[in-house]
Order: structure tokens, then C-alpha cells, then sequence
């Protein structure tokens, strides 16, 4: 199983702050940090320099999605935002952003495996690929 980690944040979060939730969530995942393979946030949050700290920390890429991508998955969110939405064009970002990296790194086998965390300053969500899935 290979996990991305949807990331969203206000100006200014720290890698640190980033990380620790990051974290936190794969604890609560029981999943080690090497299952993860990706980054994924809004285009919104593409100048942000936690992020960019944080995805060269892990050796990770980092993809910025545009809203209309992320607004796609608006509907299979758990924590759907009225005020995110209005600010980015998509209901969410960390939940949004993971599954749309997710499924785009998959064969169209991929889930929301934990849902919107917070910290003071940013949100986290995992979501699986099901390599299993993909066998023959």
C-alpha cells in the first residue's frame, strides 16, 4: 500500500508544524513513513516554503493541483468547507488533494484513508492506493 499526504496550511506554516501532523496522522494510520510516495496540496498553497521544506526534508515531490481538479472530489469529502470553498474554488484541500493525487498515481483504485487532521496552522489527510487492486 503507498499513501500520499494531502497538505493544506495558512501562510506561513512551518515545515516543523507540517511534519508533525504529518506524523501524527501516519500513527494513527499504523503506517510507516516510507509507505508514503507523494505531497499533494492546492495550487493556492504552491509559494508556500513549509510545503517545499517539507516535501525536500521527505525526498518527496510535492504537486500543487489546480481547484478544478481538487473541486472534482468536492463530493467524497468527510469535512467539506463553505469558507474554503469560497476562498479556493474546491470544498477542501488536504482530503481533495490527496485523493486526487492518489487516483492520478493509481488505476483508479485509491481511498481516503484518514480523513482532515488539524494542527494551529494546517491539515493533513492520507489517502491509500490499493496496489493490491491493480494485480492481475
Amino acid at each position: 500500500m503507498r499513501l500520499v499526504a494531502g497538505l493544506g496550511c495558512r501562510r506561513g506554516c512551518s515545515a516543523e508544524e507540517l511534519r508533525g501532523l504529518l506524523m501524527r496522522c501516519l500513527a494513527e494510520a499504523d503506517r510507516p513513513l516510507s509507505t508514503l510516495v507523494a505531497l499533494a496540496s492546492s495550487e493556492h498553497k504552491a509559494g508556500e516554503p513549509g510545503l517545499h521544506d517539507l516535501a525536500q526534508q521527505l525526498g518527496l515531490p510535492l504537486h500543487c493541483l489546480p481547484s478544478a481538479r481538487l473541486a472534482a472530489y468536492d463530493g467524497q469529502l468527510q469535512q467539506a468547507s463553505d469558507l474554503v470553498l469560497r476562498t479556493t474554488g474546491s470544498a477542501g484541500v488536504a482530503e481533495a488533494a490527496a485523493l486526487a493525487q492518489a487516483f492520478a498515481l493509481s488505476d483508479g483504485s485509491a481511498e481516503l484513508l484518514i480523513e482532515k487532521r488539524r494542527s494551529a496552522s494546517a491539515t493533513c489527510a492520507l489517502a491509500c492506493i490499493d496496489d493490491e487492486a491493480q494485480q492481475p
